[in-house]
């Protein structure tokens, strides 16, 4: 199974969890301080991901992480259930998709806009009223800066892609001149 299949499960799950007990935005700011936890330590990352570490070691480490941090019920047992199947080690990627499924269901759309220079904040009102008539849905723009698309912008949303690139405007032209 790959990964984005198993954020993708787990993260609706927690979802579920969190949104029947009305327990969101802690769980949703305790969920980002593991992820980010687990990311900047590779010690954990060894601990969590090696499958030749004894499961009891690991129970160990991870009760006493709990027992220093104190999360909520819920953010516990959800990382004793991630360790119990042996999904720890992909909590940054579950937590990515945890976001994005509570998003999804406080109908909120992610986009993304890459583009070549800094986006005023006229032009980005302008996007986000766009993509919001377009989606029927609140939008929350991620923006970036790549200067290799010369011009225009990229923007996504979910697996979307409205590429309105110089770059790719280019490339296409010179596909249609080298083909007839």
């Amino acid at each position: 199974m790959n990964t984005e299949t198993i954020a993708r499960r787990y993260s609706t799950a927690l979802a579920d969890a969190v949104l029947a007990a009305g327990d969101t935005a802690t769980v949703k700011a305790e969920l980002a301080d593991w992820a980010k936890l687990f990311s900047e330590s590779t010690d954990l990352q060894t601990v969590f991901g090696n499958p030749s570490i004894a499961y009891e070691s690991k129970i160990r480490v991870l009760d006493s992480l709990i027992a220093k941090v104190k999360p909520s019920k819920t953010t516990a047992n959800f990382l004793k259930v991630l360790l119990q199947n042996g999904r720890l080690a992909e909590i940054g990627e579950i937590n990515d998709r945890f976001d994005s499924v509570l998003d999804e269901r406080s109908g909120i759309v992610s986009a993304e806009i890459v583009s070549a220079r800094e986006l005023p904040g006229s032009e980005r009102g302008e996007f986000e009223k766009n993509l919001e008539k377009l989606t029927g849905k609140k939008v929350s723009i991620n923006y970036s800066v790549d200067q290799n698309l010369i011009g225009g912008v990229v923007t996504r949303i979910g697996s979307t892609v409205y590429d309105g690139s110089v770059k790719t405007k280019l490339e296409n032209l010179k596909e249609q001149l080298v083909n007839g």
